[in-house]
Protein backbone atom coordinates (compact mmCIF):
# COMPACT_ATOMS: atom_id res chain seq x y z
CA UNK A 1 0.00 0.00 0.00
CA UNK A 2 1.11 3.86 -0.54
CA UNK A 3 1.80 4.59 2.95
CA UNK A 4 4.81 6.41 4.65
CA UNK A 5 6.28 4.51 7.61
CA UNK A 6 5.60 7.11 10.73
CA UNK A 7 8.84 8.89 12.17
CA UNK A 8 9.37 10.00 15.41
CA UNK A 9 11.59 12.71 16.86
CA UNK A 10 11.88 13.39 20.51
CA UNK A 11 8.85 10.91 20.49
CA UNK A 12 6.53 12.86 18.46
CA UNK A 13 5.29 11.72 15.61
CA UNK A 14 6.49 13.95 12.09
CA UNK A 15 3.26 14.27 10.18
CA UNK A 16 3.77 14.60 6.24
CA UNK A 17 3.19 18.12 4.61
CA UNK A 18 0.08 16.46 3.24
CA UNK A 19 -1.79 16.39 6.53
CA UNK A 20 -2.29 19.91 7.57
CA UNK A 21 -5.31 21.16 9.30
CA UNK A 22 -6.84 24.87 8.48
CA UNK A 23 -8.16 26.99 11.27
CA UNK A 24 -11.75 27.14 10.73
CA UNK A 25 -12.62 30.62 9.48
CA UNK A 26 -15.72 32.27 8.06
CA UNK A 27 -18.83 33.99 9.42
CA UNK A 28 -21.01 31.02 9.99
CA UNK A 29 -18.58 29.48 11.95
CA UNK A 30 -17.84 32.50 14.08
CA UNK A 31 -21.73 32.80 14.68
CA UNK A 32 -22.04 29.24 15.68
CA UNK A 33 -19.23 29.57 17.90
CA UNK A 34 -20.92 32.22 19.76
CA UNK A 35 -23.71 30.18 20.46
CA UNK A 36 -22.32 27.08 21.26
CA UNK A 37 -19.91 29.68 24.17
CA UNK A 38 -22.89 31.61 25.08
CA UNK A 39 -25.42 28.32 25.98
CA UNK A 40 -22.68 25.67 26.60
CA UNK A 41 -23.95 23.35 24.10
CA UNK A 42 -22.40 20.48 23.87
CA UNK A 43 -21.20 19.02 20.16
CA UNK A 44 -19.23 16.22 19.52
CA UNK A 45 -17.10 19.07 16.67
CA UNK A 46 -15.83 20.99 19.35
CA UNK A 47 -14.93 18.09 22.30
CA UNK A 48 -13.73 15.87 19.57
CA UNK A 49 -11.63 18.97 18.01
CA UNK A 50 -12.60 18.43 14.68
CA UNK A 51 -11.04 19.10 11.79
CA UNK A 52 -13.54 20.06 9.38
CA UNK A 53 -15.41 22.00 11.89
CA UNK A 54 -15.11 25.41 9.99
CA UNK A 55 -16.34 23.39 7.07
CA UNK A 56 -19.14 21.98 8.02
CA UNK A 57 -20.58 24.26 10.09
CA UNK A 58 -20.17 26.60 7.12
CA UNK A 59 -22.72 23.98 5.11
CA UNK A 60 -25.31 24.14 8.33
CA UNK A 61 -23.47 20.34 9.38
CA UNK A 62 -23.08 19.70 12.87
CA UNK A 63 -22.67 16.84 15.33
CA UNK A 64 -23.92 15.87 18.69
CA UNK A 65 -23.36 13.17 21.52
CA UNK A 66 -25.96 11.84 23.27
CA UNK A 67 -26.02 9.39 26.40
CA UNK A 68 -23.08 10.95 28.23
CA UNK A 69 -19.25 11.62 27.70
CA UNK A 70 -18.15 8.05 29.26
CA UNK A 71 -18.16 4.38 27.21
CA UNK A 72 -18.29 1.35 28.45
CA UNK A 73 -16.01 0.02 25.92
CA UNK A 74 -12.68 0.67 25.80
CA UNK A 75 -11.43 0.89 22.17
CA UNK A 76 -7.59 1.18 21.85
CA UNK A 77 -8.10 4.13 19.00
CA UNK A 78 -10.99 6.42 20.84
CA UNK A 79 -10.00 9.24 23.04
CA UNK A 80 -13.38 8.99 24.56
CA UNK A 81 -13.32 7.83 28.65
CA UNK A 82 -14.12 4.40 29.53
CA UNK A 83 -15.77 3.62 32.78
CA UNK A 84 -19.01 3.44 34.65
CA UNK A 85 -21.84 5.83 32.67
CA UNK A 86 -24.00 8.19 34.68
CA UNK A 87 -27.65 7.83 35.30
CA UNK A 88 -29.99 8.41 31.36
CA UNK A 89 -30.47 11.78 31.44
CA UNK A 90 -34.46 11.90 30.06
CA UNK A 91 -34.32 15.61 29.51
CA UNK A 92 -32.10 15.25 27.21
CA UNK A 93 -33.85 14.47 24.08
CA UNK A 94 -35.10 18.06 24.21
CA UNK A 95 -31.95 19.56 25.47
CA UNK A 96 -30.20 18.10 22.13
CA UNK A 97 -33.43 19.35 20.12
CA UNK A 98 -32.96 22.99 21.49
CA UNK A 99 -29.55 23.10 20.27
CA UNK A 100 -30.12 22.51 16.74
CA UNK A 101 -32.57 24.57 16.84
CA UNK A 102 -30.67 27.49 18.57
CA UNK A 103 -27.93 26.60 16.08
CA UNK A 104 -30.18 26.69 13.14
CA UNK A 105 -28.54 23.36 11.89
CA UNK A 106 -29.94 22.18 8.26
CA UNK A 107 -28.36 18.34 8.81
CA UNK A 108 -28.05 17.33 12.18
CA UNK A 109 -25.35 14.16 13.06
CA UNK A 110 -26.42 12.15 16.22
CA UNK A 111 -23.79 9.71 17.81
CA UNK A 112 -22.86 8.74 21.28
CA UNK A 113 -21.14 5.78 23.53
CA UNK A 114 -21.70 2.62 23.77
CA UNK A 115 -24.07 1.88 26.84
CA UNK A 116 -23.47 -1.79 27.47
CA UNK A 117 -24.71 -1.12 31.14
CA UNK A 118 -28.20 -0.78 29.74
CA UNK A 119 -30.77 -3.34 28.53
CA UNK A 120 -32.13 -1.25 25.86
CA UNK A 121 -28.46 -0.13 24.96
CA UNK A 122 -29.73 3.56 24.97
CA UNK A 123 -31.82 3.21 22.07
CA UNK A 124 -34.99 4.05 23.79
CA UNK A 125 -33.05 7.61 24.31
CA UNK A 126 -31.84 7.23 20.63
CA UNK A 127 -35.36 7.23 19.20
CA UNK A 128 -36.75 9.96 21.73
CA UNK A 129 -34.12 12.09 20.53
CA UNK A 130 -35.05 12.41 16.95
CA UNK A 131 -38.72 12.83 17.93
CA UNK A 132 -38.08 15.32 19.61
CA UNK A 133 -35.23 17.24 17.11
CA UNK A 134 -38.15 16.30 14.17
CA UNK A 135 -40.99 18.26 16.63
CA UNK A 136 -38.67 21.29 17.15
CA UNK A 137 -36.87 21.02 13.84
CA UNK A 138 -39.11 20.17 11.36
CA UNK A 139 -36.80 21.06 8.38
CA UNK A 140 -33.76 19.41 9.94
CA UNK A 141 -32.27 16.14 7.99
CA UNK A 142 -30.89 13.96 10.21
CA UNK A 143 -28.14 11.10 10.20
CA UNK A 144 -27.56 8.89 13.11
CA UNK A 145 -24.31 7.01 13.92
CA UNK A 146 -25.21 4.74 16.07
CA UNK A 147 -23.38 1.22 18.26
CA UNK A 148 -24.04 -2.32 17.24
CA UNK A 149 -26.38 -2.87 19.75
CA UNK A 150 -25.02 -5.61 20.63
CA UNK A 151 -26.26 -7.15 17.94
CA UNK A 152 -30.16 -6.77 19.33
CA UNK A 153 -32.33 -6.38 17.00
CA UNK A 154 -35.40 -4.72 19.05
CA UNK A 155 -32.64 -1.95 19.57
CA UNK A 156 -31.65 -1.79 16.24
CA UNK A 157 -35.40 -1.73 15.19
CA UNK A 158 -36.09 1.52 17.41
CA UNK A 159 -33.54 3.18 15.21
CA UNK A 160 -35.71 1.76 12.00
CA UNK A 161 -38.86 2.99 13.67
CA UNK A 162 -37.76 6.70 13.55
CA UNK A 163 -36.40 6.18 10.09
CA UNK A 164 -33.43 9.24 10.04
CA UNK A 165 -32.70 10.18 6.72
CA UNK A 166 -28.71 8.70 6.86
CA UNK A 167 -28.33 5.42 9.87
CA UNK A 168 -24.05 4.58 9.89
CA UNK A 169 -22.22 2.46 11.66
CA UNK A 170 -18.55 2.35 11.79
CA UNK A 171 -16.50 -1.09 10.56
CA UNK A 172 -13.66 1.43 11.80
CA UNK A 173 -10.67 -1.42 10.63
CA UNK A 174 -9.96 -4.45 8.47
CA UNK A 175 -11.36 -8.16 9.85
CA UNK A 176 -7.93 -9.08 10.86
CA UNK A 177 -6.98 -5.65 13.60
CA UNK A 178 -10.84 -5.60 14.74
CA UNK A 179 -10.49 -7.85 18.06
CA UNK A 180 -7.58 -5.26 18.63
CA UNK A 181 -8.54 -2.26 17.43
CA UNK A 182 -12.55 -2.33 18.72
CA UNK A 183 -11.85 -5.18 21.84
CA UNK A 184 -15.36 -5.82 22.36
CA UNK A 185 -16.67 -5.06 18.67
CA UNK A 186 -16.84 -8.00 16.37
CA UNK A 187 -16.97 -7.63 12.26
CA UNK A 188 -19.23 -10.30 11.24
CA UNK A 189 -22.09 -8.53 13.93
CA UNK A 190 -21.35 -4.63 12.50
CA UNK A 191 -21.57 -6.33 9.30
CA UNK A 192 -24.94 -7.39 10.20
CA UNK A 193 -26.39 -4.55 11.67
CA UNK A 194 -25.56 -2.84 8.29
CA UNK A 195 -27.42 -5.58 6.08
CA UNK A 196 -30.12 -5.28 8.97
CA UNK A 197 -30.83 -1.40 8.48
CA UNK A 198 -30.61 -1.71 4.95
CA UNK A 199 -33.03 -4.63 4.45
CA UNK A 200 -35.47 -2.96 6.90
CA UNK A 201 -35.93 -0.24 4.33
CA UNK A 202 -33.14 2.51 5.54
CA UNK A 203 -33.07 4.72 2.70
CA UNK A 204 -28.91 5.71 3.42
CA UNK A 205 -26.75 3.27 5.20
CA UNK A 206 -23.26 4.37 5.45
CA UNK A 207 -19.69 3.36 7.94
CA UNK A 208 -16.21 4.21 7.82
CA UNK A 209 -13.06 3.08 8.32
CA UNK A 210 -9.46 4.64 9.43
CA UNK A 211 -6.12 3.33 8.07
CA UNK A 212 -3.01 3.61 9.53
CA UNK A 213 -2.99 0.71 12.03
CA UNK A 214 -1.06 -1.60 9.74
CA UNK A 215 -3.58 -2.71 7.61
CA UNK A 216 -2.89 -3.73 4.17
CA UNK A 217 -4.06 -2.85 1.16
CA UNK A 218 -5.72 -6.00 -0.23
CA UNK A 219 -7.26 -6.26 3.57
CA UNK A 220 -8.82 -2.84 2.51
CA UNK A 221 -10.26 -3.84 -0.30
CA UNK A 222 -12.19 -6.84 1.48
CA UNK A 223 -13.43 -4.65 3.99
CA UNK A 224 -14.94 -2.48 1.11
CA UNK A 225 -16.30 -5.41 -0.84
CA UNK A 226 -17.34 -6.79 2.69
CA UNK A 227 -19.41 -3.81 3.06
CA UNK A 228 -20.87 -3.33 -0.67
CA UNK A 229 -22.17 -7.07 -0.26
CA UNK A 230 -24.53 -5.98 2.28
CA UNK A 231 -25.47 -2.88 0.15
CA UNK A 232 -23.71 -0.38 1.60
CA UNK A 233 -24.78 3.27 0.42
CA UNK A 234 -21.92 5.62 1.50
CA UNK A 235 -18.39 4.70 2.53
CA UNK A 236 -15.63 6.92 4.50
CA UNK A 237 -12.08 6.23 4.59
CA UNK A 238 -9.96 8.71 6.48
CA UNK A 239 -6.02 8.32 8.51
CA UNK A 240 -5.96 7.38 11.92
CA UNK A 241 -4.92 9.88 14.73
CA UNK A 242 -3.49 8.48 18.20
CA UNK A 243 -5.72 10.80 20.43
CA UNK A 244 -2.77 10.53 23.34
CA UNK A 245 0.59 8.13 23.75
CA UNK A 246 -1.65 5.40 25.47
CA UNK A 247 -4.02 4.68 22.93
CA UNK A 248 -2.86 1.92 19.03
CA UNK A 249 0.31 3.84 18.09
CA UNK A 250 -0.08 5.06 14.40
CA UNK A 251 1.81 2.77 12.11
CA UNK A 252 1.59 4.63 8.82
CA UNK A 253 0.42 7.84 6.79
CA UNK A 254 -1.12 6.90 3.69
CA UNK A 255 -0.34 9.04 0.76
CA UNK A 256 -3.31 11.33 -0.64
CA UNK A 257 -2.65 9.45 -3.94
CA UNK A 258 -3.68 6.25 -2.06
CA UNK A 259 -6.45 7.65 -0.43
CA UNK A 260 -7.85 8.95 -3.99
CA UNK A 261 -7.25 4.92 -5.75
CA UNK A 262 -9.72 3.82 -2.40
CA UNK A 263 -11.99 6.26 -3.60
CA UNK A 264 -11.52 5.29 -7.49
CA UNK A 265 -12.11 2.18 -6.72
CA UNK A 266 -15.17 2.38 -4.27
CA UNK A 267 -17.08 4.69 -7.16
CA UNK A 268 -16.15 1.26 -9.31
CA UNK A 269 -17.40 -1.02 -6.61
CA UNK A 270 -21.20 0.46 -7.23
CA UNK A 271 -20.83 2.94 -3.76
CA UNK A 272 -23.45 5.74 -3.86
CA UNK A 273 -21.21 8.14 -1.99
CA UNK A 274 -17.13 7.59 -1.14
CA UNK A 275 -15.31 9.81 0.73
CA UNK A 276 -11.60 9.27 0.70
CA UNK A 277 -8.83 11.39 2.14
CA UNK A 278 -6.45 12.21 5.26
CA UNK A 279 -9.01 14.56 7.07
CA UNK A 280 -12.26 12.84 6.52
CA UNK A 281 -14.03 11.69 9.46
CA UNK A 282 -17.30 9.80 10.07
CA UNK A 283 -19.54 13.27 9.47
CA UNK A 284 -17.30 14.29 7.07
CA UNK A 285 -19.59 16.22 3.99
CA UNK A 286 -22.20 14.58 5.44
CA UNK A 287 -25.61 16.78 3.94
CA UNK A 288 -23.97 15.58 0.67
CA UNK A 289 -25.02 11.99 1.80
CA UNK A 290 -28.62 12.28 1.51
CA UNK A 291 -28.59 12.61 -2.49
Amino acid sequence: MDAVAVETKNDRVKKPKWLRVKLPTGKKYTELRGLVDKYDLHTICTSGSCPNMGECWSEGTATFMILGNICTRSCGFCGVKTGRPETVDWAEPEKVARSIKLMKIKHAVITSVDRDDLADGGSIIWAETIKAIRRMNPETTLETLIPDFMGKKRNIDRIIEVAPEVVSHNMETVRRLTREVRIQAKYDQSLEVLRYLKASGIHRTKSGIMLGLGETEDEVLQTMEDLKSVNLDVLTIGQYLAPTKKHLPLKQFITPDQFQKFEKIGYEMGFRHVESSALVRSSYKAQKHLT
